[in-house]
């Protein structure tokens, strides 16, 4: 289980939201995800897991509901049990020790990041980006109280590319990209990477906005009845800051 240096800045969070589950970041998040995503395509020992644990999720930017561990999984090498994805979950809670440092290598992501842009740049991005990936284990899931992002080598750098340069086409401060199998043959289960250029702010706002909604609530509702209350407080919230 590979997790994240205890002084790592970046921060994540997720939703369900649209029948799509989403890792939601900021611009500097996205790039470190997408360079775990390059680097474990590559990696070569069976039963490797990459865990962003509890210390680097918020609750998230909309309702503030907590966000869950995510887990990245080469689908070609491990296969993440429900079990033992809850057992990853508890532990990921109170990181123990660890048993060393990882070199965690990214040769070759700046390259593709710089053809896929100027392919795109040019109208042919088709004719090199035309999947040829294994899409088949394609899968953004929950799974025991883990976010699991679980896909083929090939796919694995096809959004690591895709992710780092989400942010070329950010509007009013927020970008995405689908993780999907391919437009042809989409994964079972839908994910996307969101991104704002103020996401530390919106945490913070949610979080205030939810806090006081279950203050000034007498009978606490249902998930569904919560949200939109939070929602319309963001509203309150950020006009008191302004």
């Amino acid at each position: 289980m590979i997790t994240l240096r205890p002084g790592t800045r970046a921060r994540f969070s997720t939703n369900f939201y649209h029948q799509t589950w989403h890792i939601l970041s900021d611009p500097h998040g996205a790039l470190l995800l997408s360079r775990l995503l390059w680097g474990l395509s590559f990696q070569r020992q069976p039963d490797t897991v990459v865990i962003i644990d509890r210390r680097f999720i918020d609750p998230n930017p909309f309702d503030a509901k907590q966000g869950d561990p995510i887990a990245l999984v080469p689908a070609d090498l491990t296969h993440l049990r429900a079990r033992t994805a809850r057992h990853l979950s508890r532990r990921s809670a109170t990181p123990g020790t660890t048993s060393g440092t990882v070199r965690w290598h990214t040769w070759g992501l700046d390259a593709a990041v710089d053809e896929w842009r100027t392919q795109r740049a040019a109208g042919t991005w088709w004719r090199v980006w035309r999947p040829e990936e294994d899409v088949r284990a394609a899968e953004v899931t929950q799974l025991g109280g883990l976010l699991n992002v679980r896909a083929s080598s090939s796919l694995l750098r096809r959004w690591a590319v895709h992710v780092a340069t989400m942010r070329d086409h950010a509007y009013k401060g927020m970008s995405y990209t689908e993780l999907d199998g391919s437009k042809w043959e989409p994964c079972r289960s839908d994910g996307e990477v969101q991104t704002f250029r103020d996401y530390r702010q919106r945490v913070s706002v949610a979080t205030i906005s939810r806090r006081e909604v279950l203050a000034a609530e007498n009978e606490l509702g249902t998930p569904a009845e919560l949200r939109p209350l939070v929602w319309s407080m963001n509203d309150t919230v950020r006009s008191r800051r302004r």
